[in-house]
């Protein structure tokens, strides 16, 4: 019986977080259109809400520790799951995704990402995009912020071990600038697939800056190392969390 009651609510949460993103996305919209600061507006107020909504819809509440980013830099985060990119694009200021083209056709989602210069890319095509961006920025074509990367490429579940891909370093070793790793758990509480949410404290850590200046191999092992280390060890929170 708790399980469906839980199932229930994670449902009707659902359809407020949506039902708020159309609402948001519509009321905003004319501001969004002429004023990028008017698409990041929206997109924060949309992010507040449905943290909001988790806490006590579902019993999930989310909290953003070690120092968010306000700097022109780099964060390569863990991604486990839509939570993570809500808890880092409302924890810091400037926040652009690079992003697979086909979220575009997202309706709603896929306008506003555009508007606040998320990088939309191609499988295989990653190098040619992130190259543009960093031209843009340079010549002042598009608005410097937090670049945020998920160095493994696509969402991966609590305690799954996926590698580190060579973008992430590339991007580092281009832009010049400093990274900024992320650790996650919320994959414990909103998985990759399903309606089930579960209650529970959802924790996005920033971690100490990895300075510019390192190799590529170097550089991926210390992200690697730092970022899995610190996710395992939220993990372990979260598990505690449950049984308790």
């Amino acid at each position: 019986m708790g399980y469906a009651i839980q199932w229930l609510r994670s449902l009707v949460f659902l359809v407020a977080m949506y039902g708020g993103m159309a609402v948001i996305g519509i009321l905003f919209f004319p501001w969004a259109m002429l004023s990028t600061h008017g698409a990041r507006v929206a997109c924060v107020s949309w992010s507040r809400w449905t943290r909001w909504c988790a806490a006590w819809m579902v019993g999930l509440r989310t909290e953003v520790r070690g120092t968010p980013p306000t700097e022109e830099v780099i964060v390569a985060s863990k991604h486990q799951s839509f939570l993570d990119i809500i808890m880092i694009f409302s924890a810091v200021p400037a926040a652009k995704f690079i992003m697979k083209r086909e979220l575009l056709w997202a309706p709603v989602l896929g306008q506003y990402a555009l508007r606040i210069g998320c990088v939309p890319v191609n499988r295989g095509k990653r190098g040619a995009a992130i190259a543009k961006m960093l031209r843009d920025v340079s010549q002042g074509a598009a608005a410097p912020g937090q670049l945020i990367i998920y160095p493994q490429g696509t969402r991966v579940a609590p305690q799954v071990k996926m590698p580190y891909k060579v973008g992430a370093a590339l991007l580092y070793r281009q832009s010049g600038q400093p990274c900024v790793p992320a650790a996650t758990n919320v994959g414990v509480f909103w998985p990759r697939k399903g309606i089930y949410r579960k209650p529970g404290l959802a924790v996005v850590e920033f971690l100490p800056v990895i300075e510019p200046g390192l190799s590529k191999d170097a550089f991926l092992g210390q992200l690697e190392q730092e970022v899995e280390t610190a996710s395992d060890r939220l993990y372990e929170e979260a598990m505690q969390y449950a049984k308790d």
